[in-house]
């Protein structure tokens, strides 16, 4: 039998790298190999320790609530504060939302009001646990309209949200006027920090200019922060945190009603593998306040380096300035933004295409952490040298034919004939050995496509691509089955 250890090293060269600096999507990256030891370490000691019974395993209820005394700290919660650890920033956000909901069961038909850039989880959220989404237009910066949210509360609306920063743009919401039209009402607010909320504190010490947005600012109710992206620990874990225990209450779950043990869940799930929280609680532990600052640092400098590398190139712009370690970037109508994305990767930088929305066009979008600081005078070299290529090789075209094609599926009935049609129209992706899909090495024109789909129609479209990745592999008959 073949070492299955060696085939996950087979396996896993063919994954984006999480070290080096070069991933700008998806992995936060310290640079510092000794906080990828510790996190290991830590996470194999307690892969088997189950977090579900807090008097089970006390190791791990006093690492969470360490994890979450160091949050407060930082962001600069009441002594009143309470908080939870989480599976990662989706579930944060989710609980934030049922919470939200369960504490007006009054509410027949309850609301949130989003500003249209919060994070899709809310609508994830949404979706699951029936909370209407009221969408609000930001303004011409990218952040949040905050009279036009305060308008769109009403007396069905339980939660109101600001983003700090909005993942798409990079850019703070004005937490303080949405919260305290939020308060005005008697509706939380809760402010989405998962990418932002364990470096911009630090960031306001360096001296940059970061608008207000913990709990300082009074009507915010909640934050959510995700240590598997800025406290650079393992994935995944993220916190939740409540200006009061009263607020976190609605979020618990318990229940008698069977013969077994009585269940009793902070979080969405029951079993919790001790592993992540282990090594998030190792990390911190390691780095401490002062090395966070001294990361941020490196990382906000690879951010000031990365937009002065944009600025240089006419053929680039800066959608808005960051508040933040995100940068988004967009392309003159010279240069193509899914071939530039193409010609990154191809040298060895992953950045993550954004497609067109409302009246806006493609973008480009880049998540800088502090291991990309060294590296970035080569990420100089390949952005000049992909910008060039991807002016040379000329915008991506879409065939009439597909956006037609496209245009004539209906999202909300698209079977599998009408996808296996776009995929031939489309000549883009074909059937590999086992019956998945087996994608071109360039995405451009696979990007382009989805882009002169509808909102509605990328969703079915990618649905359905999903649907065809995610199959059974590797089964076999067993030994003496007829």
């Amino acid at each position: 039998m073949p070492d299955p250890i060696e085939r996950l090293a087979e396996m896993q060269r063919g994954d984006l790298p999480v070290h080096g600096g070069r991933t700008l999507a998806y992995v936060y990256d310290s640079g510092d190999p000794e906080v990828d030891r510790i996190a290991r370490e830590a996470v194999a000691a307690y892969a088997a320790s189950n977090a579900l019974d807090p008097t089970a395993f006390p190791s791990l209820l006093r690492m969470e609530n360490e994890l979450v005394g160091f949050a407060c700290d930082l962001l600069d919660a009441p002594e009143s504060a309470v908080g939870t650890v989480t599976a990662g920033g989706t579930e944060s956000i989710l609980l934030a939302v049922q919470g939200a909901r369960d504490s007006r069961p009054d509410v027949v038909r309850p609301r949130m009001v989003l500003p249209a850039t919060a994070h899709a989880a809310f609508h994830k959220a949404a979706h699951y646990f029936g909370v209407e989404a009221v969408l609000v237009p930001v303004g011409p910066d990218f952040r949040a309209d905050a009279r036009a949210m305060a308008e769109a509360i009403d007396d069905d609306t339980v939660l109101v949200v600001a983003s700090a920063p909005s993942y798409a743009h990079g850019v703070v919401d004005p937490v303080g006027e949405i919260a305290a039209a939020a308060a005005a009402r008697g509706v939380r607010c809760h402010v989405d920090a998962c990418i932002g909320g364990w470096v911009l504190p630090y960031a306001a010490r360096l001296g940059r200019a970061v608008p207000p947005w913990t709990f300082a600012v009074e009507g915010v109710t909640s934050i959510s922060v995700d240590t598997h992206k800025y406290a650079y620990a393992p994935k995944g874990t993220s916190l939740l945190l409540h200006r009061d225990a009263g607020l976190r209450s609605p979020q618990f779950f318990a229940s008698a009603a069977w013969p077994g043990y009585t269940m009793l869940n902070a979080t969405t799930q029951s079993t919790r593998s001790g592993g992540p929280i282990a090594g998030t609680w190792a990390v911190v532990e390691h780095i401490g306040d002062a090395g966070y600052l001294e990361l941020a640092d490196s990382a906000f400098a690879a951010v000031d380096a990365i937009v002065a590398c944009i600025d240089a190139e006419p053929a680039l712009r800066l959608l808005v300035p960051p508040d933040s370690t995100l940068v988004t970037l967009a392309t003159d109508a010279s240069c193509d933004a899914f071939t530039l994305t193409d010609e990154l990767v191809s040298r060895g930088w992953y950045v993550q295409p954004q497609l067109s929305y409302g009246d806006g066009g493609p973008s480009i979008h880049l998540s800088v952490s502090a291991g990309t600081h060294e590296h970035v005078g080569e990420l100089a070299a390949a952005l000049a040298e992909s910008v060039a290529a991807a002016q040379a090789a000329g915008p991506v075209a879409v065939d009439p034919d597909v956006v037609a094609f496209i245009e004539a599926l209906d999202p909300t009935a698209l079977g599998d004939d009408d996808f296996d049609g776009l995929l031939a129209a489309s000549g883009l992706v074909g059937a590999s050995a086992d019956g998945g899909l087996e994608l071109p090495g360039r995405m451009a024109a696979v990007n382009a496509m989805l882009d002169v789909a509808s909102p509605a129609m990328r969703e079915a479209l990618l649905v359905a691509f999903l649907d065809r990745l995610q199959r059974p592999a590797g089964r076999h008959p067993r030994e003496g089955a007829r």
